[in-house]
């Protein structure tokens, strides 16, 4: 149980830290505001509001990790460096990647929907 509590109380810190130091968490955690509510309106089966809303927490646990990985490298040097640039830029990649899953569900998702 004490494992369980010091985790918990890292996460916490973890996200509000990202909060208040990352934009694009921010812009996140308003979109994941927007999408619970949002996917109660667009589906009537919990499993697929569950999809809805999952996908926008994945975007974010993809961001912090991404968040995490450039903080990172910039703990050894904020000076040009061609390997971590490529590092950052993967670390890019697989939040547009995560972006672009999240989009899609909604988008299929309004569709039928609107289709029904």
């Amino acid at each position: 149980m004490v494992r369980l509590i010091r985790a918990a109380r890292n996460n916490y810190r973890g996200l509000r830290v990202a909060f208040r130091t990352q934009a694009a968490i921010r812009q996140e955690i308003a979109a994941l505001a927007l999408a619970v509510p949002a996917a109660f309106l667009v589906t009537p089966l919990a499993l697929e509001r569950l999809l809805l809303i999952g996908v926008v927490l994945m975007g974010i646990t993809i961001e912090l990790l991404n968040t995490a990985i450039e903080q990172l490298c910039d703990c050894f040097t904020r000076e040009e460096d061609e390997r971590i640039r490529r590092i950052k830029d993967m670390g890019s990649a697989a939040v547009g990647i995560g972006l672009l899953l999240a989009a899609a569900t909604w988008t299929v998702a309004i569709g039928q929907r609107l289709w029904r």
